[in-house]
């Protein structure tokens, strides 16, 4: 059998063959389920920081490190815990990361300090990154063809579903507090989600690992988790500090410690080691324009919720619930549309991918304009309609990308590009807040830094930016399909 088919025979061959397809969809909710909590638990405690604050009597420094922290741990493990799925059993790695996740939001619900909520925290961001890496790539090896895309359309659709619960379900636990456990519940409201899915992932979920897999590489795995953080953390942190100098040196120093971490890897790869990521993996163009791809659609995302947020709560003086409510039919547009988008790609082709992009950076476009137009009057509405479109173009670009990268890669190295994958977002996500954060702050206070205008003049010179992300996401686009097609995928 070709090395390209092992592992997923292997994954197939786990379960009886009479009900392996019922059961293969029965273990996919539960691993999306697994998915549903690591995204949720980005969004659900922002509702939540005010009361965190009061009630333990935090600073802002320790409230910014309740999120980062997560933020931060979740990235930098992510190639990592790819790799200990592809070594160990993804099915194994994804049940030990979600009973960490659940022992670490305990930590969180019952933490009698921030410290204490900050080292839970932490716990959490590297269980997480445990548990979403064997998604994707149990996913990859465990279904073919129309089911796999259909596979990742569901995911695309969690993943929407995941931001409009954190934002949502994360406002009526805090306000309303039931059982008085106040903030406390965002976490601990991950516990019964935990206590169905492990009873039943051993038996549901199919197992497999790379062909001939080794121990991990451990020296490989610590630098390379050190050469992004020192990406990540100032990213992260830096703008909320102010830009201080150790943001700067720790950026620059990112390069060559990425550098050391590649040698590092190569050279074990010679040798015959097997490397936490192998750098072949880059020698094929379109894995390597599609996880730039990743990177620069996800500087988008993150970032436009953030400028939306400040233009809708400090410019336009809407309450978080209200604001919330104004981003949330995109979200659920975004969750409906994935559900479609493998139907749509597969009677359509891959070209349904540029038109997305295509569509997504004129959208971008045209909320830019309107800002600009309408100024201080700028309707919340109109901008809940456009980012609703915005909605549908991006459910028809990001699970169906994440199905053609994935697809061009051999099933032994699936954990290992998945994490590769999802760090590229995570990068992505804390790089374009950090660059739109500068672009809008810079330009509000050039207009004054404060009235609805001035917040709408920011936003407009901010939507600009994920305007032309998106255009350069759609030349990346057209690169993984033309590298898709000569390798026949």
């Amino acid at each position: 059998m070709p090395d390209g088919q092992t592992a997923a025979a292997a994954a197939r061959a786990d379960l009886p063959a009479a009900d392996a397809p019922t059961r293969r969809w029965l273990g996919l909710v539960l691993l999306l389920s697994g998915s549903f909590l690591t995204i949720l638990d980005v969004f659900i405690v922002n509702v939540a920081i005010p009361r965190i604050r009061s009630d333990l009597g935090a600073s802002f420094a320790e409230v910014e490190l309740v999120i980062a922290v997560y933020t931060l741990a979740y990235a930098v493990s992510l190639v990592t815990g790819g790799r200990l799925g592809d070594t160990y059993g993804r099915r194994r790695v994804f049940m030990i990361g979600m009973a960490a996740f659940a022992v670490a939001s305990a930590l969180c619900g019952l933490a009698p300090s921030p410290t204490a909520l900050v080292a839970a925290r932490l716990v959490q961001g590297l269980s997480a990154a445990l548990v979403f890496p064997q998604v994707l790539a149990i996913i990859r090896v465990s279904f073919e063809g129309e089911d796999r895309r259909k596979a990742f359309a569901a995911m695309g659709a969690v993943a929407g579903g995941s931001a409009i619960a954190g934002q949502l379900f994360g406002g009526f636990l805090v306000e309303f507090a039931p059982w008085d456990l106040g903030w406390r519940s965002v976490f601990l409201v991950n516990l019964p989600v935990v206590a169905a899915v492990l009873p039943f992932a051993g038996r549901l979920v199919p197992e497999s690992r790379a062909a001939g897999a080794t121990r991990l590489d451990v020296a490989g795995a610590l630098l390379g988790a050190f050469a992004l953080a020192l990406l990540v953390y100032p990213l992260v942190e830096g703008r909320q500090a102010g830009w201080p100098a150790w943001a700067f040196a720790s950026l620059a120093a990112a390069l060559p410690a990425a550098g050391l971490f590649a040698w590092y890897e190569r050279r074990l790869s010679r040798r015959g080691g097997a490397p936490v990521l192998d750098i072949a993996l880059f020698r094929d163009r379109g894995f390597v324009a599609g996880v730039t791809l990743f990177l620069v659609l996800y500087s988008t995302l993150n970032s436009f919720f953030l400028a939306s947020a400040l233009l809708l709560q400090l410019g336009i003086g809407l309450s978080p619930f209200a604001a919330g409510m104004i981003v949330t039919p995109s979200a659920v547009v975004f969750a409906v549309v994935s559900f479609q988008s493998a139907r749509v790609v597969g009677r359509f082709g891959t070209v349904v991918l540029e038109g997305a992009a295509v569509v997504s950076a004129a959208t971008f476009g045209a909320i830019a304009g309107y800002a600009a137009w309408a100024g201080g009057g700028t309707d919340p509405l109109v901008l809940a309609a456009l980012l609703s479109v915005f909605g549908v173009s991006n459910a028809l670009l990001v699970s169906p990308m994440l199905n053609v990268v994935l697809s061009a890669v051999a099933d032994h190295h699936a954990g290992m590009a998945a994490g590769a994958i999802a760090t590229m977002q995570q990068v992505g996500g804390a790089l374009g807040v950090a660059v739109v954060g500068a672009i809008f702050l810079s330009t509000l206070e050039r207009a004054g830094g404060s009235g609805p205008a001035a917040y709408a003049g920011a936003f407009w010179t901010a939507a600009l930016y994920n305007a032309a992300a998106m255009l350069a996401v759609w030349l990346l686009v057209r690169r993984v399909r033309r590298a898709a097609h000569r390798t026949g995928g």
